[in-house]
């Protein structure tokens, strides 16, 4: 298990983020983007929240962004509140919950990496029958 599994990685630097952005779209696996702020209450609560999926669904790469700290890039996923989890698949967004709304979150992340397993050892099994 890579380092990074299990977690929610933050990111710091454009250059972690695209780094991540990259990563997630050349394993083809689901991203689910915090973009957060360390002044909003809500994004507080629901951190545990995160961190608790991240370790469950290790498959799945969670990454964490403080609005204030990369406002571009909080501006090019055009975030207008905190929190917002964005899914990406491949580079496109597949999904997005609004709000710290625990359910919400828990059952997207859940479906969206079910999918993302199912497409995973579909491609796998007609690689390897091909």
């Amino acid at each position: 298990m890579a380092a990074e599994e299990g977690q929610v990685i933050a990111c710091h630097t454009p250059e972690i983020w695209e780094e991540q952005l990259r990563k997630g779209n050349e394993t083809k696996k689901l991203i689910v983007v915090d973009f957060t702020a360390s002044w909003c209450g809500p994004c507080r609560f629901i951190a545990p929240v995160l961190a608790e999926l991240a370790k469950k669904t290790p498959d799945v790469i969670f990454l964490k962004v403080d609005v204030d700290e990369l406002k571009k890039v909080a501006e090019d996923w055009a975030v207008e509140a905190m929190p917002t989890f964005v899914f990406l698949k491949e580079g496109k967004i597949v999904d997005k919950v609004v709000g710290a709304k625990k359910d919400d979150l828990v059952l997207k992340v859940g479906q969206h990496a079910a999918a993302c397993a199912a497409t995973a050892s579909a491609s796998a099994s007609a690689s390897a029958s091909a």
